[in-house]
């Protein structure tokens, strides 16, 4: 099959979990539909394998290096180290942020979780609390440069597109420019896009125009977009006046990014347009992401391999390692391709093999920075990165955690060299820019308390909870490689091959990662994993105790000695989602007749008392996506409430609750997303009562106070 087919209505909503075919399609690639690229042998019980190997295992990216890669003294060399960072403030279009503190607010007084939740629902529409509002700040088409024209489907090119707010926004960071908590800046991603949906009389992707395949690539990137508050509420919108100094549009067609870290300049990057392999264009498949210490946005670029096409043609050798990451090597046109080669033949692998191992980096932007390139750190590794999150040390190395969204893939982190300096100065700013940019890489690896008890039924153990240890094992630093066989490069490039390797633990779907800056806990979400027991594919375990996992669950580690560089952690799971009625749920413990439905856990975020904050992708039980929120300290602990759901075929992303606990922001993605939906028959009206249109929505309390309490 050569084309992604259009959905019609007869072919039903049924997809992977709750999601509907559609998203199935547009957004991954149909990958659930595809074999698992994980095809490693892996134990899923028994002894927790030991982080170094021996001395003579270690591979340097040297000379011995070369010859592994096979590509002589090219690659030997490639690894100096990355370019040097220009010096902020030298005509580079850069602003010291009058805020420096980046992290959530710290809420005095009682914490407590006291909103009333709301109730699933099917409703075309947002539903939040009683006695909170919301609005739209911004959507899909809307302005963002100065003089972008408004959203006309009918007259859209990639120029116009390339000055508007792009498509399906997932990540949410807000950043504030000013102390009186009156100006920030908001830095989004775009996913993907869904050209049934954007473009009028769609049919096939061969069928578009050249120029419509461009505008598509303009949708993807982020957005950076000043923000005002409006008067003393949680409300904000746009800032529309002015220079807008700060706002900015990243592509996935003209936006050229740096690569940082050991990785960069190897043989792997190099193409016959950067033969240098320092410069890659565009970002693609945007998911989650963090803000930093240092108030810069991380985002991860996820299901990067449905765009490409030719792989059937790439060289023999390379072929089981673009299958492993869900590139389909046995066909050139795989039925989930964007046909993109049309407007740009990197995309085509038999001609550009290596363009493939330039995307699946985390991205760094610097929003206060707009000429700034922003960079992709191949010192974080590459995989199908939903984010990373950071949290500062107790020794001032920062640490980054990241999961790898694929069935049976897996959780790393990862641990600067260099420490946070603190200051306000522009040699600190200048300095915490480089962080990412070297360090130690890992790889989760758990152990089980109670592996016996293990039946896939989600029966909660004998000694209460489903509990067990587990060691981070470093995968390489730097230059050197602690995987037998592989390079630094090797490693950073095909990270999930190294994970392999060193039997790294098989989880269900690890998404969003992210430390509570107030405890050091960490916390996973494990949307899901249908393949879960069936058939050849891994068993249930503890730390993924359901067969047909079909609604996720969450993860927490504490690291030992609450220092999250440690080696060695601690691990639970808190919540197993689902019907609370359902047996199989578990909800830590808590009275469960008091507890939300939940379905697909996706994105975690934190308020500034600690709360923890879910939304959903893909709701399992029948309702629309929403976002949750729980205690996890005290009594209230799994007690876990609605706040909010979004409307029909959409997914729930962000969130991002602001410093002063205020406002919180979400992004509606994919509205409408249902099969048979098109341009001219919409499946949802949100949120103009024509056509759908993802956007940005921002959530506050009608009294003023702290959102949650």
């Amino acid at each position: 099959m050569t084309e992604r087919p259009r959905l019609l209505p007869l072919l039903g909503p049924a997809g992977h979990g709750g999601r509907d075919a559609m998203t199935c399609i547009y957004r991954c690639g149909n990958a659930c539909a595809h074999p698992v690229p994980n095809e490693s042998d892996n134990p899923y019980f028994g002894d927790v394998v030991q982080t170094e190997v021996s001395r003579r295992g270690v591979v340097r990216a040297g000379a011995v290096g070369a010859l592994v890669l096979g590509f002589g003294g090219a690659a030997a060399g490639a690894l100096a180290g990355s370019p040097a960072m220009a010096a902020p403030g030298n005509g580079s279009g850069a602003t010291l942020p009058e805020v420096q503190d980046f992290t959530p607010a710290r809420r005095p007084g009682n914490a407590a979780l006291t909103f009333k939740p709301i109730p699933p629902n099917k409703l075309d529409t947002l539903v939040v609390p009683n006695g909170y509002d919301h609005s739209v700040v911004i959507r899909w088409g809307d302005p963002v440069l100065p003089g972008a024209p408004e959203l006309d489907v009918h007259k859209q090119t990639a120029a116009r597109q390339t000055q508007q707010f792009g498509y399906n926004n997932d990540f949410v960071g807000v950043l504030p420019l000013d102390r009186k908590g009156e100006r920030a800046l908001l830095v989004v991603n775009h996913e993907y896009t869904n050209e049934n949906l954007m473009f009028p009389n769609f049919t096939t992707f061969d069928a578009m125009s050249v120029e419509q395949l461009r505008v598509a690539m303009a949708a993807h990137g982020l957005s950076v977009v000043e923000l005002e508050r409006v008067g003393e509420t949680g409300e904000w919108k746009p800032v529309r006046k002015g220079k807008l100094k700060y706002n900015r549009r990243i592509t996935a067609h003209t936006t050229k990014f740096d690569f940082t870290g050991p990785a960069a300049g190897s043989a792997w990057l190099k193409t016959a347009a950067d033969p240098k392999g320092r410069t890659a264009i565009g970002t693609l498949n945007n998911c989650a992401g963090g803000v930093t210490p240092w108030g810069t946005v991380l985002s991860g670029e996820e299901n990067f391999n449905q765009y490409f096409v030719g792989a059937d043609g790439a060289p023999e050798t390379l072929k089981p390692k673009l299958a492993r990451y869900g590139i389909t090597t046995t066909a050139r046109y795989p039925a989930d391709s964007r046909k993109w080669e049309r407007a740009d033949e990197r995309f085509d692998l038999a001609k550009h093999p290596n363009e493939a191992h330039r995307f699946g980096w985390i991205v760094e932007v610097d929003p206060f920075d707009p000429e700034a390139a922003p960079r992709k750190h191949t010192a974080l590794g590459r995989f199908k990165h939903e984010g990373a999150n950071v949290i500062v040390a107790k020794d001032d190395r920062v640490v980054a955690y990241m999961g790898d969204d694929e069935r049976f893939d897996y959780l790393y982190k990862f641990v600067s060299d260099k420490k946070f300096k603190k200051g306000d100065s522009w040699t600190a700013r200048e300095h915490n820019l480089t962080l990412l940019e070297s360090g130690t890489l890992y790889v989760a690896k758990l152990d089980y308390t109670s592996a016996d008890e293990i039946d896939g039924s989600g029966k909660v153990p004998s000694d209460g909870a489903f509990n067990g240890r587990g060691k981070w094992i470093k995968l390489v630093r730097g230059n050197t490689s602690y995987v037998p066989g592989m390079t630094a490069a090797d490693v950073l490039t095909f990270t999930r091959l190294a994970g392999d390797a060193v039997g790294a633990t098989k989880m269900d779907r690890p998404e969003d990662v992210e430390p509570s800056l107030l405890t050091g806990k960490v916390y996973v979400a494990l949307t899901n994993n249908t393949n879960r027991g069936v058939g050849t594919n891994p068993k249930a375990d503890e730390a993924n105790p359901r067969t047909n996992n079909k609604h996720g669950h969450v993860l927490e580690l504490v690291e030992d000695r609450g220092d999250n560089t440690s080696e060695t952690f601690a691990w639970s799971v808190p919540i197993v989602c689902g019907d609370p009625a359902d047996a199989s749920t578990y909800f830590a413990g808590y009275d469960k007749t008091k507890v939300s439905p939940i379905s697909c856990p996706d994105n975690v975020a934190f308020d500034g008392s600690g709360n923890l904050w879910i939304s959903t992708d893909g709701n399992a039980l029948g309702s629309n996506d929403g976002l949750f929120a729980t205690a996890i300290e005290g009594p209230e602990r799994g007690h876990l409430k609605q706040f909010l759901t979004v409307p029909l075929g959409a997914e729930t992303c962000g969130p991002f609750i602001t410093t002063d606990n205020r406002s919180v922001f979400v992004a509606v993605q994919h509205p409408g997303e249902l099969s048979g939906a098109s341009l001219e028959n919409p499946a949802s009206n949100w949120p103009d009562g024509d056509f759908a249109k993802p956007g940005v929505v921002v959530t506050w309390r009608l009294d003023g106070d702290v959102v949650g309490s």
